[in-house]
């Protein structure tokens, strides 16, 4: 709210710096004012900063500080970060937090290299550096918001260097920080080895290779989709060349989970763009990474619920590995939940503001995916609006389903006795 952190040197609205906060912490990218044009270079530092932390977890950055000030890790520390990496043990937990750090640094400052070729000699060391630096850290994080212009990526859309690296670092926050490092892993061990290709891939741990080949489905399937349904729609890529318009559906499709950059304005969808673009956002990213949403390997096993119960199969089977029962069930009531909260904070968006169905239900989707597209509504919303999108976006970083935990009273007791099995008529 700060005078110093305006370009015009003039407080900020409390409930514009607000959403601002929220919006970059949960590196979501909805914004009520354009980040290049209303906040000075202080306060675009201060949102990279909490786009930082947003994407890397305030536990883990808790835990960088920790570490650089030679503090020592009791047991609830370690608790606590193998918890927000969603770990299954708490071995190695330290250096897994060092490899990140280096990692997620590393990426971001190459990213910012390569986006300096582009940006330096349009807008001159100084500002080209900066646009660089931001693009990347948000991009990398997923969060959608840029430096360079009013337009997001729109004028960008035609350079192959800008394009390749933006779907780059987005892919990269995106797939988790575990894969990235088993896929590392096992590369160097086929390079000492001589092993093929394929071996290596056949090498990779079982979720590895789910959240590699369903990404990759969603990616491509978006792709093809975009492909379809906007081919002659002049208002996105209709215009464009059979390259442009390749490359374009493949942004999009690939800015749809939890990114929030666009190289066209998200109103002029069709919509059955629409629909494509709610299943994405909903969808999201992978477990351990910068995304949001339900991610791909929650959705898959829910998937595989429904394929398993249908085949008449005991267990569920991926990659030759069993899926536990309990992953099977907090899969669903993670989907579950988040449908109901789209459902109800969809219901109320249209309430205290009312719009077209079809530009809530993106706005909010969006909000509780911590995508950050919109129809052209973010801007226009009043005070109750945003106040609901504030907590749409709140809900989507922390996870609805771990709010419900949290206010849940323990119910352990319940385990010990066993009831006799009623009949119960479904479907």
């Amino acid at each position: 709210m700060l005078p110093v952190c305006s370009a015009t040197g003039e407080a900020t609205p409390f409930l514009t710096a607000l959403f601002t906060a929220t919006t970059s912490v949960c590196v979501t990218g909805l914004v009520v004012v354009d980040t290049y044009m209303h906040w000075s270079f202080v306060g675009q530092l201060i949102i990279l900063i909490l786009v930082q932390i947003g994407g890397l977890g305030m536990i883990a950055v808790a835990s960088m500080l920790m570490m650089l000030t030679g503090r020592k890790f009791s047991l609830t520390d370690r608790m606590l970060l193998r918890d927000a990496f969603n770990l299954n043990s708490e071995s190695r937990l330290l250096s897994f937090l060092a490899a990140v750090l280096k990692g997620t640094f590393l990426v971001e400052g190459i990213g910012a290299l390569l986006y300096s070729i582009a940006f330096i000699p349009e807008f001159g060391v100084k500002k080209g550096l900066w646009s660089a630096i931001f693009n990347a850290v948000s991009a990398f994080c997923n969060a959608g918001m840029d430096v360079i212009g009013p337009n997001s990526m729109a004028n960008y859309r035609n350079n192959p260097l800008v394009m390749a690296v933006t779907m780059l670092l987005i892919v990269m926050g995106g797939i988790g920080f575990v894969v990235w490092f088993d896929v590392i892993d096992k590369s160097r061990e086929g390079v000492k080895k001589g092993f093929s290709p394929l071996k290596v891939i056949g090498r990779l741990s079982e979720h590895a290779k789910l959240v590699l080949s369903f990404s990759l489905a969603l990616i491509l399937g978006g792709m093809v989709l975009f492909m379809i349904t906007e081919y002659n729609n002049p208002g996105t890529i209709g215009e464009m060349s059979i390259g442009g318009k390749l490359t374009n559906s493949l942004f999009q499709s690939i800015t749809l989970r939890t990114a929030g950059f666009t190289t066209f304005p998200q109103e002029n969808l069709t919509v059955a763009s629409c629909l494509v673009s709610y299943i994405l956002m909903f969808i999201g990213g992978s477990p351990i990474g910068t995304a949001g949403g339900v991610k791909t390997v929650t959705m898959f096993l829910l998937i595989m619920n429904l394929r398993t119960y249908v085949s008449h199969q005991d267990e569920k089977v991926i990659f030759k590995r069993r899926v536990s029962e309990e992953s099977m069930r907090k899969a669903s009531a993670v989907v579950f939940v988040g449908v109901v909260a789209v459902f109800i904070l969809t219901i109320i968006l249209s309430i205290v503001n009312p719009v077209p169905m079809e530009d809530a239900l993106f706005e909010i989707v969006s909000a509780c995916g911590t995508v950050g597209l919109s129809r052209g509504l973010t801007s226009s919303l009043g005070t109750a609006g945003q106040i609901v999108v504030i907590i749409s976006m709140y809900l989507g970083r922390i996870g609805p389903i771990s709010l419900v935990a949290l206010f849940s009273r323990s119910k352990e007791h319940n385990n010990l006795i066993n009831y006799s099995e009623g009949i119960f008529y479904v479907g």
